[in-house]
């Protein structure tokens, strides 16, 4: 592994350690995220930025890896570290969901299940990139991913459908 691939891997170890203690900060209420700003809390707007970035940098890279296949390198770094940072606002927002009391649970349906979802991209994407599981044939690495992002958004649609009133 080269050296810029070590410190890239790191850096990603250190994004996804940053998830879990967000997760059980959040989870256990060390910090309260749930201050409302303007017409929604705090966490909820963790949430919406790090979706919207997933909605719009995910397609983007996507097309400009096909017309600028020459720096995909710089490409790579930017969908693989942007999508973890918005992988961290988003676990801020899950583990405030779940830790409400049982009178205010949230309905976790499509949030679960795109939390999951989230989940697995990240796992297959860490697994591609950095080659944790070198038995797994790359091109599947890639085609479990890309079919998983595309179930991301078409879960991300319903949930928020769903947490608009509209289903």
């Amino acid at each position: 592994m080269s050296n810029l691939k070590k410190v890239e891997f790191l850096f990603a170890v250190l994004l996804v350690v940053t998830a879990v203690f967000f997760f059980v900060v959040a989870y256990l209420d060390w910090i309260d995220f749930g201050v409302v700003i303007g017409s929604f809390r705090f966490n909820h707007w963790l949430v919406w930025i790090g979706a919207l970035y997933i909605a719009f940098a995910v397609p983007i890279y996507s097309l400009l890896k096909r017309h600028y296949a020459a720096r995909i390198r710089r490409l790579l770094g930017f969908h693989v570290f942007g999508n973890l940072t918005a992988f961290v606002l988003i676990v801020v927002h899950f583990s405030s969901q779940i830790s409400r009391p049982a009178a205010f649970y949230p309905d976790l349906g499509t949030g679960l299940a795109m939390f999951l979802s989230m989940l697995l991209l990240v796992a297959t994407g860490f697994s591609h990139r950095f080659g944790v599981v070198r038995s797994v044939n790359p091109q599947t690495h890639r085609l479990v991913h890309v079919g998983l992002a595309l179930s991301f958004y078409l879960i991300i649609g319903i949930h928020i459908l769903h947490g608009l009133g509209f289903l």
